[in-house]
Formats: structure tokens, C-alpha cells, sequence
């Protein structure tokens, strides 16, 4: 009963084992990638250089694919901004060369309403000569200003990729007091304004709230007063953002007639950032501006002061950083490795190809390479006769025995000699 049973575990085992082999042998069958002998393989020297070389190239187009991986690319999305009860942030720091007693600042907007709901902004009196630190710093930046507002379409990117909200860094604190009365005003601060056309300005006079805007009242003032001389250290829209910048910072405007007006026309762009380094909303603004002087025995109406008249876009600019998709750099690995693989390939068959067939003519006019391969025939000929004839080993028993017939058919191709002895004999 033991034995039945082990046997027919062995035949189960054995027909399970067959199925396997059976199942192996069918999947087999479908190798698309059939292996090919050693030794029916061909080495060149032609092959290895170029097996060698295209290694290299494949292994400096893989490491530019992963560097080039690695970085990120920048998508910018015009969409229309649907956002109308956001409020809109005005960053100022203006010094103008004038006593705060004679300055006033407030904003104007479409909505025409009072000055007082849009904040109040500081007034410090200062000197309008800066120091030497400070007269380097602010050097430095309408120079990396001017470059950045000229070359931004070049640096974009690594301006959207720094993280840096404030590239240039503060002002540097006074070291050194001039010995003379404050002559200029520090304007700086924050205000929130609704998102709609307006107009900032700096003005000569105080401010009066009247029940439909407002005044300045600027009747105790000589002419000689007026110095609409001004320094812009900041000017920006909404919250700071890496990657933007600010088109007026670091201008700086002398003014060379007591009666001025500076008009700044900005054109403001809600923008929305999201990079690997930060993720908000702000504004850009580009802007063009206009000077000239005010007299009335020229025609040339107006009052004077520095003027900021802004208008907010109705698209939103939306910058978006993203990786490249891991499957694109697969496939373009593989379609690098491969085609490299495949040219090579190709190359290295067209050599061969092209030292074959100059090899070949080589030999076809020599004519001592003919003489040469005649000869190599001739004597390939006779070797089979001599090995036959020379061969002098006992067959095996039961075997054939070399009769007579055989030796004289061989006879006829040895030498004269050889057939004169036989002769004699």
C-alpha cells in the first residue's frame, strides 16, 4: 500500500516536471532575442575603437540628461483676474528734498473715497545728502537695477529660483550727521487701496479732506521752497515675492526748475508665484514716465509734484515651477543609449565595409598577390595525394587494406623521380 502510494507521487511528480518543461520549451519559443555563439562572433579593431567611443559619447549624454533633469523649467499662464475684492498693498520709501512741513501724500482712486480709509504713511525729516556707505549702496543698486530691468528675459529664471525677496538689502544706517538743519523728507510706509486705477502723489501742502477728494494747501510757500528733487529706495506692489522687480528703485530724479512734475505711469500686474521656494500672490508693474515744468507764461498748466498714476491689468500672470516627468526621462534615456548604440553599429559595419572593399582591390592589382594565392593552391592540391601515399599505419582488424589500384591511381601525382624508382622496382 506504501509503495502505491509513493509511485504515484513520483508519477505525479514526473507529469507535473513534464508540464513544466512543456510550459518553459513554449514560452521559450517566443524569444524575440535570440543569443548567438561566441564562436561565431567576429572581433575587429575598427568595432573596438568605435565601441569605445560611443560609450563615451552615451556616457556624456546621460550625464547632460540627468543635469538637465535635474533643473526645473518655469510655465507662465495668462488667466483673467476674477479677484475684485482683493486689496491692493502700496510699498513706499521716497525722500524728496524738501522740509516734511512743506510735503503731503495721500492717494486718489476711482472709487472716490476719502484718503483716511487707505492708511496714513511716515514722515521723517533727514538730510538729503547720503553718506559715503550709504552713497555706495545706493549706487550698487541702480546698477544691478538697471541690469535686471535690461536683462531680464536672460535671468528670469534664476531670479525666480533665488528665493530672495530683497536682492538688494536694506539702507544702511547714517554714520555721519551733517552739521546743518534737516533739508529733506523721508516718506515711507504701507498703504492698502482697492484694486482699481488711482493716483499717488507727493505734493507740495498738507492735506484737506473735502467731502469729494481733497486739497493741499501750499499758500504760505515761496517759489524758492518747491524742490521736487526725490529719491526712490522703494516703490512695490503687494507682498514681496522672489523674482520680481521693481522697476523704480534706485531712480533717483534732480530736479533743475523749482516748479516740476514727475509722472510716473504704472501699469500693475497681479501675479501669482508657485516655486519650490515660495508660494503667494503679488504684483509686477512696468512703467514709463514723463517730466516738465510748470509755468503758466509757457502754457504749460499743472501743479507741480511727483505723480503715480496706476491702472491694475485684468489679466493675472501665473508662474508655475515644475520638475520634468520621470517616464519623459526614462524615454529619453533610452532613446539616447539606443541610438548611439544603433549609429555605432552602423559606422563600424560601413568601415569594415569600406576597408574590405579597398583590401580586395588591393589584392586583385598585385599581380605577386596572384602568383602568391596560385601557388597556395597548388600546393593545397598536393597534400592530400602525399598524405595519402606517405600514410603507412596498419589498418584496423576486419577493416579495408590499401590494394594496389589505389597506389597506382596516386602515382600520377608525385614527382618524376618518385616514378622511376617505382618503375625499376
Amino acid at each position: 500500500m506504501i509503495l502505491e502510494i509513493r509511485n504515484r507521487k513520483l508519477d505525479n511528480l514526473g507529469r507535473m516536471l513534464r508540464h513544466r518543461r512543456k510550459a518553459l520549451q513554449t514560452v521559450k519559443n517566443f524569444d524575440a532575442f535570440p543569443k548567438t555563439n561566441e564562436e561565431c562572433v567576429e572581433t575587429t579593431t575598427t568595432g573596438g575603437t568605435l565601441s569605445v567611443l560611443s560609450r563615451l559619447v552615451m556616457a556624456w549624454l546621460v550625464v547632460m540628461e540627468v543635469m538637465y533633469y535635474t533643473e526645473t523649467t518655469f510655465t507662465y499662464t495668462f488667466r483673467p483676474d476674477a479677484d475684485f475684492t482683493e486689496k491692493l498693498k502700496i510699498n513706499v520709501d521716497i525722500t524728496v528734498a524738501m522740509p516734511c512741513r512743506y510735503v503731503g501724500a495721500d492717494v486718489l482712486d476711482m472709487t472716490g473715497q476719502q484718503v483716511m480709509t487707505f492708511g496714513s504713511l511716515n514722515m521723517e525729516d533727514t538730510w538729503w545728502a547720503l553718506d559715503p556707505d550709504q552713497r555706495i549702496h545706493f549706487e550698487g543698486v541702480q546698477r544691478v537695477n538697471s541690469y535686471l530691468r535690461e536683462q531680464f528675459h536672460s535671468v528670469h529664471e534664476l531670479l525666480w529660483r533665488s528665493g530672495y525677496t530683497n536682492i538688494f538689502g536694506d539702507m544702511p544706517r547714517r554714520r555721519i550727521y551733517p552739521e546743518k538743519e534737516k533739508d529733506a523728507c523721508q516718506v515711507y510706509g504701507t498703504l492698502e487701496i482697492n484694486k482699481v486705477a488711482g493716483n499717488f502723489h507727493i505734493t507740495a501742502g498738507k492735506t484737506i479732506p473735502l467731502p469729494r477728494g481733497h486739497a493741499h494747501l501750499a499758500v504760505f510757500m515761496d517759489d524758492k521752497d518747491y524742490n521736487f528733487t526725490h529719491r526712490i529706495n522703494k516703490l512695490s506692489f503687494g507682498d514681496p515675492a522672489p523674482g520680481i522687480v521693481h522697476p523704480l528703485e534706485g531712480d533717483e530724479q534732480v530736479a533743475s526748475k523749482n516748479h516740476m512734475s514727475y509722472q510716473y505711469f504704472i501699469m500693475v500686474v497681479p501675479t501669482y508665484v508657485n516655486t519650490y521656494s515660495h508660494r503667494g500672490s503679488s504684483f509686477q508693474y512696468s512703467v514709463s514716465e514723463q517730466s516738465r515744468e510748470i509755468s503758466h507764461e509757457k502754457n504749460s498748466h499743472g501743479t507741480p509734484g511727483i505723480y503715480f498714476k496706476y491702472d491694475v491689468s485684468a489679466l493675472k500672470v501665473e508662474v508655475v515651477e515644475s520638475h520634468e516627468p520621470l517616464i519623459k526621462f526614462l524615454t529619453r534615456l533610452c532613446g539616447i543609449i539606443g541610438g548611439v548604440f544603433t549609429c555605432s553599429g552602423l559606422i563600424s559595419r560601413f568601415v569594415g565595409l569600406m576597408v574590405n572593399c579597398l583590401t580586395c582591390r588591393f589584392f586583385k592589382t598585385d599581380p605577386k598577390g596572384i602568383v602568391e594565392e596560385e601557388d597556395l593552391s597548388k600546393a593545397s592540391l598536393r597534400t592530400p595525394a602525399t598524405l595519402l601515399l606517405t600514410s603507412t599505419l596498419p589498418p584496423p582488424d576486419g577493416g579495408p587494406q590499401l590494394t594496389s589500384d589505389i597506389t597506382a591511381a596516386t602515382v600520377p601525382l608525385l614527382s618524376e623521380e618518385s616514378q622511376e624508382e617505382s618503375s625499376a622496382t
